[in-house]
């Protein structure tokens, strides 16, 4: 009687794993088939976002009257170096590239240090007024920059900055956003870290740039990217602070040559090229550190 029992049992088991085993073959099936059609689709919208880019690399190395007649083809017919040769040895372009550089490199390193005093100040610091601040740092946040350019040409006008490096430069030493990400780490960092400094006699500055500063080295990162993408790409700032052709930037310059005030006819592949250009020094800064920006895990510490 048991070995029949046993029997079906067995057979019953065998059964339901046959049942079983399709099912499971079938839920792999249809999991792979998703797979394939989700990576499908962001190779789809990859190739739709880096299809302009693409288009402006090659155009850049066409002629003109291939540029105009076949606008959007991946392969120049005749490679040539015109649009370049054009650029750099018969315009301002190599005027307005170093104005750029230098604006964005003294602009960086400003915001950088600016940032992370005023956030380290408002996350340790205790002051009266500290939360009223805070509030005027996130208000400033919400206003659009557009809406300031009047203003900002006044102040920088009744200053008497306007039209050159310094109005350039110190309205963009401080922002709001570089001020909010730095209060944020800082308040990430255990207060710990720094009593036992104090305790050996540290100051508070000293505290802030031996002890905290290091430890917030994946926010400063991000503060770099930003600040130099930041001012790289601004415009409407130039366009209130200065009116000279020598302190012209390449944003002021390259929207001058798109609009055709520095040229006749289309010249699609000059414009491309002083855009390409003008692209290389953010993507090569982003490739770079993309890896460190906002790592939260570099700085931790053991209590």
């Amino acid at each position: 009687m048991s070995g029949t029992t046993m029997t079906e049992a067995e057979i019953i088991a065998a059964e339901s794993q046959k049942r079983a085993a399709p099912t499971r073959q079938r839920w792999h099936t249809r999991t792979l088939t998703w797979q394939i059609a989700l990576y499908a689709l962001l190779v789809l919208l990859a190739l739709i976002y880096i299809y302009p880019f693409l288009v402006q690399v090659a155009t850049s190395f066409k002629s003109d009257a291939e540029a105009a007649s076949n606008p959007v083809s991946l392969i120049p017919q005749t490679w040539s170096t015109a649009a370049y040769e054009r650029l750099f040895l018969r315009s301002d372009f190599p005027i307005w590239f170093a104005n750029s550089a230098v604006v964005t490199v003294l602009v960086t390193l400003g915001r950088v240090f600016f940032c992370s005093l005023a956030g380290y100040a408002l996350a340790r610091l205790h002051f009266r007024g500290r939360g009223i601040v805070f509030a005027a740092v996130i208000a400033v946040m919400a206003v659009p920059g557009v809406v300031l350019l009047i203003p900002k040409f006044l102040v920088i006008n009744q200053l008497g900055m306007y039209d050159s490096y310094a109005g350039m430069i110190v309205p963009l030493l401080v922002d709001a956003a570089g001020v909010f990400i730095m209060k944020n780490f800082f308040e990430s960092i255990p207060v710990s870290v720094e009593e036992q400094a104090r305790i050996d006699g540290a100051g508070t500055f000293r505290v802030f740039w031996s002890v905290v500063l290091p430890m917030a080295r994946p926010a400063l990162i991000t503060i770099i990217i930003l600040s130099f993408q930041g001012s790289w790409n601004e415009l409407s700032h130039f366009i209130v602070s200065t009116q000279s052709p020598e302190l012209t930037t390449l944003t002021k310059g390259v929207a001058r040559l798109a609009s055709g005030q520095l040229s006749q006819g289309t010249q699609y592949p000059l414009k491309l090229a002083a855009a390409l250009i003008m692209t290389i020094p953010v993507a090569v800064l982003f490739f770079i550190f993309q890896r460190r920006i906002m790592n939260a895990s570099e700085g931790a510490v053991k209590e």
